[in-house]
């Protein structure tokens, strides 16, 4: 017996984050800037739990490169407050694993390096406040060329806690000096995702030699009438966990994101 089509219940549409989520499931995303518009996307760090303590205390220390916008159970991997269906085991795209220090592997899920005594932690990400940023009409060049955005380590130590040690990571938009001074304005409406920039101009003073040659993502050129703009990024703990050997940790490959169920308007400070 079929049912006529009159009859059959019409499927909801998905919201786009969940959409984004389940893209990621299937191997469908390589790329998270710009995708699924107005919601929150966050970096990612995984330690096991007899780090995660000492971890919290570096991202509470370092609130510039690592505010933190959820935190899982120990051997959850789903954080119900980003996302009622979200799935940290397979919901970016990419993932880096880690051991040592050392990078050991980048699949397209972390299933199978999944433990039971494992603590997520996702960090906010600045493609929250690059939505404000185009809405004043600011171009962002690493969107206009659709590559990740150029991130560097530099010579800003992080206050440790434990053993997390390290540099502090920033990525960098070219902008003429007049925008970069509307961006200062308009990004410290968003301390929750890494705030106003740490550094503008003179990249060599920060400790970065060569814009062209990016630590993480991709080069972006910079035109004679721009200078660079840096923010704290929350590639951080990448560096950290390097410079740390610290023995098995999972994070997010640089530029590829987790998309959540939060918005970026709730994170601006009015």
């Amino acid at each position: 017996m079929t049912v006529s089509a009159a009859n059959k219940v019409r499927e909801p549409e998905r919201q786009p984050a969940l959409q984004a989520r389940l893209d990621c499931r299937a191997g469908q995303v390589t790329q998270t800037a710009g995708l699924a518009p107005g919601y929150v996307q966050g970096n990612l760090a995984i330690l096991p739990e007899t780090l995660a303590a000492a971890f919290h205390r570096f991202c509470q220390q370092n609130p510039k490169p690592c505010p933190i916008v959820g935190i899982s159970d120990v051997g959850s991997p789903h954080i119900p407050a980003l996302g009622r269906d979200l799935d940290i085991r397979t919901d970016l795209p990419r993932y880096r694993v880690w051991r040592d220090g050392e990078l050991i592997d980048e699949p397209g899920d972390i299933l199978s390096h999944w433990r039971d005594d494992l603590v997520a932690f996702v960090i906010g990400c600045s493609f929250s406040f690059e939505e404000a940023l185009l809405a004043e009409g600011l171009p962002i060049r690493h969107i206009e060329l659709g590559v990740r955005v150029p991130m560097y380590r530099t010579n800003i130590a992080c206050v440790p806690a434990g053993p997390f040690a390290g540099p502090m990571v920033v990525s960098m938009r070219p902008m003429k000096p007049a925008d970069a001074i509307r961006a200062v304005q308009i990004t410290s409406r968003f301390p929750s995702v890494h705030g106003a920039p740490v550094h503008l101009g003179l990249p060599h003073l920060i400790g970065i030699s060569d814009l062209a040659k990016p630590d993480y993502g991709d080069p972006v050129p910079i035109h004679d009438d721009e200078i660079p703009v840096f923010w704290a990024c929350g590639v951080t703990p990448q560096a950290v966990i390097a410079a740390a050997r610290v023995p098995f940790a999972i994070t997010h490959s640089p530029g590829l994101m987790l998309v959540t169920d939060l918005q970026n308007k709730q994170l601006a400070v009015l």
